[in-house]
């Protein structure tokens, strides 16, 4: 099922033995386009101290209760390492992340999540690996805040069209399937939908999503509305 990421923000945390905190952002690669932490704010129980949930711990997202369960207990994620916002995600430190919760990397194999197509820990189905793609996990990976993105504005070949409102993602692999975007003036102001494919380039400098699509290609594609898109 494919979630609004903005609409989680804010969200409760529940471990197996109680609450931990909220969902305050979370980091996905810009290369793969997939979520791969979650920035959990422990509020006053770990004195405001931020910590990195992976999928792989994810549970049952109930939205009624506005609340993401988390198949850890809450001593372990306590004695985990924190989260220093002002430093990047390190490979060092991801490397000392998966090896402190026994968990595979999802850099060691081709799939989008190392050993399968999806982060849990059962082996994918045939009908999945027949249809996985090859993913490179570079050891530059950049790690980025969907919380930062959700300010850039677009980049079309030909002008700017708008900023980035959220992303759609994909709530079993965590894969990104869509840009969602807040148009301006030229096209009322409409919220439209980009994949990630046709993303040429970020630039955190200009702070910008440069696309590899015209004003016109985009009216034309804008006709799959998102209310739409979300049933299926």
């Amino acid at each position: 099922m494919l979630q609004r990421i903005k609409e989680l923000y804010g969200n409760k945390l529940a471990a197996l033995d109680g609450d931990i905190g909220h969902v305050k952002d979370f980091y996905f690669d810009d290369e793969n386009w997939v979520i791969r932490y979650l920035v959990a704010d422990t509020g006053s129980w770990l004195t405001g101290r931020l910590v990195l949930l992976t999928p792989h711990a994810f549970g049952k997202l109930d939205q009624d209760e506005k609340t993401l369960h988390i198949k850890l207990h809450k001593k372990k994620i306590q004695d985990s390492s924190s989260l220093e916002l002002h430093r990047p995600v390190s490979r060092q430190y991801e490397t000392e992340y998966y090896g402190y919760y026994g968990l595979p990397a999802y850099w060691d194999g081709h799939s989008l999540w190392g050993v399968g197509g999806y982060p849990e820990l059962l082996p994918p189905s045939k009908k999945e690996m027949g249809i996985q793609k090859k993913y490179h996990h570079r050891d530059d990976k950049h790690l980025r805040s969907t919380q930062v993105i959700s300010s850039y504005q677009i980049q079309s070949l030909d002008g700017e069209i708008g900023h980035v409102s959220s992303f759609l993602v994909d709530d079993r692999s965590w894969e990104i399937r869509e840009l969602v975007i807040e148009t301006g003036h030229w096209y009322s102001g409409k919220e439209i939908l980009i994949p990630p494919s046709n993303v040429k380039r970020i630039s955190y400098k200009e702070s910008k999503v440069f696309v590899s699509l015209t004003k016109a290609d985009i009216q034309h594609t804008a006709e799959n509305d998102i209310s739409e898109y979300m049933k299926t």
